[in-house]
């Protein structure tokens, strides 16, 4: 795949940041203890849309899309907005917040890992580029919001799902199927991953110390020499 071949389509990428800045909106609002006025969910709304594109562009060594366009902020101020005032809806829910964050990370792993692709490189850093695009927005929202970030911790494979997608759109990229159609598979892989993960609570195994005592070095005494 080549620059030449594929562009991704404008309202594509808003509609990423759009889901991502209404799921990260809504998030926020949920700390009441955090006393967050309206511009600071608005910001971290914001942030959670603009995060896995600044950083897959900044990873390409490309100037932001969001900064060459004017139709970014006022979209993602438009979706934070949103995702404040529907926010005792999203939640009265439950699953909602779950579901908007397994298509944000979809949809920027796609985008990610297909503009990788169009700018040549290989299929591993593709797949880094895509999955880094797709978690970048939830460690800006946990940054701000000062919690533990939520690939670091142990839960619902979250950047698993992110790389389980990226790395079949490389592979049905790979064997000739279109690429609009290899990135919808990977939002729908994502998508799948990351939801049946939480619903029926699959986890990596966690980290783990070695008891004490569980490594003992034996020394063998040494057998006297000749003339000893």
């Amino acid at each position: 795949m080549t620059a030449g071949l594929f562009t991704i389509p404008l309202w594509i990428d808003l509609l990423a940041v759009g889901i991502g800045s209404v799921q990260g909106a809504a998030f926020a609002a949920q700390f009441r203890d955090r006393r967050l006025d309206l511009l600071g969910v608005a910001i971290i709304g914001i942030a959670t849309g603009f995060g896995g594109g600044l950083i897959r562009d900044i990873l390409l060594g490309q100037v932001p899309l969001a900064l060459r366009s004017n139709w970014y902020l006022p979209v993602a101020v438009a979706a934070a907005l949103l995702g404040m005032l529907l926010q005792r809806l999203v939640h009265r829910l439950g699953v909602t917040i779950n579901i908007l964050d397994a298509v944000t990370i979809g949809m920027f792993g796609a985008i990610g890992t297909t503009k990788a692709l169009a700018l040549g490189l290989p299929v591993v850093p593709a797949v880094f580029v895509g999955s880094v695009a797709a978690v970048g927005g939830s460690i800006l929202r946990d940054l701000l919001l000062n919690l533990p970030i939520a690939i670091m911790q142990v839960g619902s494979l979250y950047a698993v799902a992110a790389i389980v997608g990226t790395s079949t759109l490389v592979v049905l990229d790979a064997l000739g199927v279109d690429v609009l159609i290899a990135g919808i598979v990977c939002v729908v892989v994502t998508f799948g991953v990351r939801v049946l993960a939480v619903a029926f609570h699959w986890t990596l195994p966690e980290q783990r110390h070695l008891p004490t005592g569980a490594i003992r070095i034996v020394r063998r005494p040494r057998r006297p020499g000749p003339g000893r």
